[in-house]
């Protein structure tokens, strides 16, 4: 009996957006600009986030937000009334943005607005797939809210494993909220010792000074 030949398409398909991935990445790099790839569970806060950062790059740098979803325009119109260049990707129903997506937002960010100094990838909503296709940033960074839990980086340790920064959200919330600092902590730190958490609240700005100060730090240091 002749055996059956097994083709793994999942490892190819990964292998394929990692080349494409490192070729961008190449491109931003030698363009100058620096791409982060924003991660999080739906309703974490990552745009709440941006546009609490917005005043600490006023007139720092050039940048812009792709907003990935999989319907609907409330991101990237929330953006542009905010005076951000903003484009919105809608995925047809995938859960993830990968390289060769990412490349054609780039595209019709930059014609819209011109060459940029930092583009923001919101990805979709998902603590899963956007963390197993890598899209070309320079920085991949997760959103974790408190009302969310303290358990997310024990539960989906891959998107703590892909990420340099983590951001506690809604730390406003606490008083409401069962959270442990010390186990995420623990657990995000498990998963990529060299990962960098920023507690902070959108909503009242605590602690978005020194997340800011980190990613223009990390962007300079990019760009140069």
């Amino acid at each position: 009996m002749n055996d059956v030949q097994v083709i793994e398409l999942k490892k190819s398909i990964l292998e394929d957006n990692d080349a494409d991935a490192e070729l961008l990445r190449n491109t931003l790099k030698a363009q100058k600009t620096c791409l982060i790839n924003l991660m999080s569970s739906p309703g974490s806060g990552k745009t709440a986030t941006l546009l609490a950062l917005r005043k600490y790059f006023s007139g720092k740098l050039k940048w812009g937000v792709m907003e990935a979803d999989i319907d609907s325009d409330v991101d990237a119109k929330t953006m542009k009334e905010a005076g951000i260049p903003s484009v919105q990707l809608h995925t047809g129903g995938m859960c993830h943005l990968d390289a060769d997506m990412t490349r054609q937002g780039i595209r019709a960010l930059t014609t819209e607005a011109g060459p940029l100094d930092m583009i923001v990838l919101e990805n979709v909503g998902n603590l899963v797939c956007p963390a197993e296709f890598d899209t070309g940033a320079a920085i991949n960074m997760t959103v974790l809210s408190v009302p969310e839990g303290d358990d997310k980086p024990a539960k989906y340790p891959l998107m703590y494993e892909t990420c340099d920064l983590l951001v506690i959200n809604k730390i406003d919330a606490c008083a409401v909220f069962d959270f442990d600092f010390e186990k995420v902590e623990r657990d995000a730190k498990a998963c990529n010792g060299n990962i960098r958490i920023f507690p902070v609240s959108a909503k009242t700005g605590e602690g978005i000074e020194a997340l800011a100060e980190e990613l223009l730090a990390r962007i300079a240091a990019w760009n140069a």
